[in-house]
């Protein structure tokens, strides 16, 4: 019979995704048959996998990740319902990674939750069917009061799979026992008797400071805390924007790295209003000697070395909203290498036609920020699948070769006005300095993060040293150590779990 454990929160961003991960890569390295599933996800960071039926669909990033981590096929199945905000108050829903269509949450709810829940339920028995164990993932808080009587990934989740549920809280922005203590006296009655244990985490200090807490806790509700994690980012990728700076704020990442902000180079990335799969930039932040700082759209990019633009939910809105920032004039004066990814490939164009069907302004025709002499035309269907394509090096891939792989996820077919290189197989436009593509994954490939970086410190005037690669760091991590050789955020993940966290109250003790 299958075990299902729900990794529920307090709140949002309090580290549930890190645990279902390291749970599922613990359980993984002991084969014993495991998978992730979050029944209903909202986020904007997505991945292509399989359908049911075998047709490409899309899922949350986080459980794509977990599927990773549980060493499975990542399927539709770990994420059956998906909720893509994109302004105004609307989602687009995604049911079995297929595109529904566009929703306030009223209509959502009236109109489309039963079918979501049916999907939910169908999903998770293909998962029993076929694995001993089921990490769940909540999502936000499972004390949402209003919402208990539809929370699709909590309150359900934890009766059609008649789950254990463990409870997480994070203990970094104070109030911790607080929030334990709060959800747990609001959580539906029936829920309440399912949790077995409570986990703290994002800890920093002396541990022995919260034995007096943990005991009063303990206490109080006669709930065992089974852990305290502390923080120690295992490097998954984020799942929403949360973990980007509020829109008026510049944050920078990829500081921590011994480089010098001499030797360093600044790829500035607009904070669009709905950005949308900003994790395409993570390999590049994790690489030495680099910074990628996100920007609000009124600030200057002279300063920068490179720019690229990511993905959005909505292009007509964010090429609006680029324009009234003047941040399209800013970009057509500078000189240094640019890339767009999907929507930022599309606002690269020189305009964008039947915006009516994306947006939610009535305007046909809008015009793009003219770097490259390409034209989108949306249509209500969506395009998505993974993709390995040969690349042509040219513009600021120069140098790159061999074959890329990564995936597509985009309403809107982007057409070529004038010859322009297609560095993708016939695909993508190139300048001798600007680039657009609608794959996502880009910077994964190797070949491509490295013509990409050469070109950026070639134009910043910087010698980037051959030495000086994220794989050689890796590797010189897994000289010096000792305990177990750490191969991934997957990896890091489990070893977070195994060491930290009492297994054997979970249920999952060797």
């Amino acid at each position: 019979m299958t075990h299902t454990l729900l990794v529920a929160g307090t709140a949002s961003h309090v580290g549930k995704s890190t645990v279902v991960a390291g749970l599922c890569r613990l359980l993984a390295t002991r084969d014993s048959p495991v998978a992730p599933y979050k029944a209903q996800n909202m986020s904007n960071n997505a991945r292509a996998v399989a359908t049911p039926d075998g047709e490409a669909g899309e899922v949350g990033i986080s459980q794509y990740t977990q599927a990773r981590a549980a060493r499975i096929r990542p399927t539709t199945d770990v994420n059956p319902v998906l909720l893509k905000p994109r302004g105004n108050g609307e989602s687009q829903l995604i049911i079995h990674g297929r595109a529904v269509g566009h929703y306030g949450a009223g209509e959502y709810y009236a109109e489309h939750w039963n079918r979501a829940r049916l999907a939910a339920r169908e999903s998770w028995k293909r998962l029993a069917d076929e694995y001993d164990h089921i990490i769940a993932e909540g999502a936000g808080s499972i004390a949402e009061i209003n919402l208990h009587h539809r929370d699709l990934a909590n309150v359900e989740t934890a009766r059609f799979t008649d789950a254990d549920i463990l409870l997480v809280g994070d203990i970094e922005r104070g109030g911790v026992f607080a929030s334990l203590v709060g959800t747990l006296s609001l959580m539906p009655s029936d829920l309440r008797k399912r949790v077995i244990g409570c986990l703290i985490t994002k800890f920093r200090g002396d541990r022995s400071l919260l034995t007096p807490g943990i005991e009063a806790f303990e206490e109080r509700t006669d709930v065992p805390i089974l852990g305290v994690l502390p923080y120690n980012d295992p490097g998954l990728p984020e799942e929403d924007s949360v973990s980007l700076p509020p829109r008026g704020e510049r944050a920078t990442f990829g500081a921590n790295d011994g480089v010098s902000d001499e030797r360093a180079v600044t790829i500035a990335v607009p904070r669009l209003p709905r950005i949308s799969n900003f994790t395409d930039l993570e390999p590049l932040a994790r690489e030495p000697g680099v910074r990628i700082a996100y920007l609000p759209l009124t600030n200057q990019i002279q300063n920068a070395d490179a720019v690229v633009i990511p993905g959005t939910k909505n292009t007509v809105d964010d090429c609006l909203a680029l324009c009234s920032a003047d941040f399209d004039d800013r970009l057509r004066a500078f000189d240094g290498p640019i890339v767009g990814l999907c929507g930022g490939y599309q606002l690269l164009g020189r305009r964008i036609t039947n915006a009516a069907v994306e947006g939610t302004r009535s305007v046909e025709e809008i015009e793009g920020i003219g770097l490259l002499p390409v034209e989108t035309r949306f249509t209500e269907e969506k395009h998505v699948e993974p993709v390995s394509r040969p690349i042509h090096g040219c513009g600021p891939l120069t140098g790159a070769s061999g074959v890329v792989d990564g995936y597509e996820i985009h309403m809107g077919e982007t057409v070529a006005l004038t010859a322009v290189d297609r560095p993708f197989d016939g695909m993508g436009a190139a300048t001798d300095r600007v680039l657009g593509t609608y794959v996502h994954g880009l910077f994964e490939n190797e070949t491509v993060r490295d013509a990409f970086l050469d070109s950026v410190f070639e134009h910043a005037g910087i010698e980037r040293s051959p030495t000086l690669t994220k794989r050689q760091t890796i590797e010189a991590e897994r000289e010096s150590e000792t305990e177990t050789e750490i191969e991934s955020p997957h990896d890091r993940a489990a070893a977070l779990v195994r060491k930290h966290v009492d297994l054997s109250a979970l249920g999952l003790a060797e």
